[in-house]
């Protein structure tokens, strides 16, 4: 099941996901002790982590994992991990150990083992928050390659020949995002509007294959889907 929630304006869905954020973290440690959340990468997340730094929140308790990771140097700008960092990670008090980077920097098939024996001991993530690509792309799930969409589909794929550059990269696979109490899709920009329009037809590009047991949410602005075709 997926939920489409429309906003005016991309504020509106930057605040939405805070919020989001903040309750699904707030239940997880009362109930769980424990938030694990997936993070992406993109300029909308970007935002957003940058709101969640005045969050009074008990950072202890956090854990960090990555949606996908471009093979590059540990410090790149263009690392998702990076980003976060730089937007938000850095000024919160979460533990460094609770940060799980995908080690790119030690080449795709360290790194792939190791975010594998990782997540060998990680049950459902509390939250995964995912972008939507131009092309209906989510984390590096591209179409017309393998997203790791069966039930047995190992839990991070090695992406060797991506259509955007860098061209590898690590993911994790369809099956493993979807293994989760909340997705979170922020959809934002005139140039979401296709992908939108191709899933919402029932189209079969990766984001779709996104599914979780208490549904998939995806906010949504004017831009990327105007007022007109909203509910």
């Amino acid at each position: 099941m997926v939920r489409w929630q429309w906003f005016a304006r991309d504020a509106d869905v930057k605040l939405a996901a805070r919020h989001a954020i903040d309750a699904a973290a707030r239940a997880a440690i009362q109930t769980r002790g424990a938030f694990h959340i997936v993070l992406a990468g993109g300029s909308t997340p970007r935002a957003v982590y940058e709101s969640l730094c005045d969050l009074s929140m008990d950072w202890a308790a956090w854990h960090i994992y990555f949606g996908d990771e471009r093979v590059l140097p540990a410090d790149h700008p263009e690392r998702n991990s990076t980003m976060a960092q730089d937007a938000w990670l850095a000024q919160t008090s979460i533990p460094s150990k609770q940060i799980h980077a995908m080690l790119t920097e030690c080449g795709l098939e360290a790194a792939c083992a190791a975010y594998t024996q990782l997540l060998a001991n990680v049950g459902e993530f509390d939250l995964v928050l995912l972008g939507l690509g131009e092309d209906g792309h989510t984390a590096s799930l591209f179409p017309g390659h393998d997203i790791g969409a069966t039930d047995n589909a190992p839990d991070v794929l090695m992406v060797l020949d991506a259509p955007k550059p860098p061209p590898q990269r690590l993911s994790l696979s369809a099956t493993r995002l979807s293994r989760a109490h909340q997705v979170l899709f922020l959809v934002t920009g005139a140039g979401k509007q296709d992908a939108v329009a191709r899933w919402k037809s029932g189209e079969p590009i990766p984001a779709a294959a996104i599914h979780c047991p208490n549904g998939v949410d995806v906010l949504l602005d004017n831009a990327a889907w105007p007022e007109e075709h909203s509910p």
